[in-house]
């Protein structure tokens, strides 16, 4: 049985738990608030979410978390055979997610939820919120009129850009371009991300 360790309502675990949903894999979902309690702590000191208990595999960081239970439990039309041109599309804005994105909604998050009042708006909040606000176009430019990120399905890489899109609209409280609003709107009626959602606390 997988277990997800996962803040409440947090859209990085909630990735892991709509593969799961996605791939039909039973898991169990832990739920804590912030600050992490001591007993995960003990498991994983630096007290960030998700981590996976997977029998022998424990492991933090949600790409790693998602490309190993796709690799370990497929094949799966998520992640493409690693010889199909689409396996690099895939694994480029997977990690896109978190390496270029994500990182940068860390930093805004941190400003805005612990930065005193007259540091929320730094140069390089400032900064951070162009660069974002650029990876945005560029992911609208890249979806264009198609119905996901990369071929005819879904993939890893639209749940890793869509639950990130979620911490960009939902944390911090910022517009999404309407191409991509309308895109993630779609992929959120997707029955297996109902259930993941309901299950983590986000609906």
């Amino acid at each position: 049985m997988l277990t997800i360790h996962n803040f409440e309502r947090s859209g990085r675990g909630l990735r892991i738990a709509w593969l799961c949903e996605e791939m039909g894999l039973p898991y169990a979902l832990r739920l804590f608030g912030y600050p992490p309690p001591a007993d995960y702590l003990a498991l994983h000191p630096l007290g960030n979410v998700p981590f996976l208990e997977d029998g022998e595999v424990k492991i933090h960081e949600s790409v790693a978390i998602a490309l190993h239970i796709a690799s370990r439990y497929g094949p799966t039309p998520l992640l493409p055979p690693l010889t199909h041109p689409d396996y690099a599309r895939v694994l480029e804005l997977t990690v896109f997610s978190e390496a270029s994105f994500g990182g940068l909604l860390n930093t805004l998050m941190g400003a805005h939820f612990m930065a005193p009042e007259g540091e929320k708006q730094n140069w390089s909040i400032r900064g951070a919120t162009m660069r974002c606000e650029q990876q945005l176009g560029y992911l609208e430019a890249r979806l264009g009129d198609r119905s996901y990120l990369v071929g005819d399905e879904l993939t890893l890489a639209d749940i890793a850009i869509a639950t990130a899109l979620g911490v960009w609209r939902g944390a911090l409280g910022r517009d999404i371009p309407p191409k991509l609003a309308a895109y993630r709107d779609r992929l959120l009626q997707r029955p297996a991300y109902q259930r993941a959602a309901k299950a983590n606390g986000n609906i």
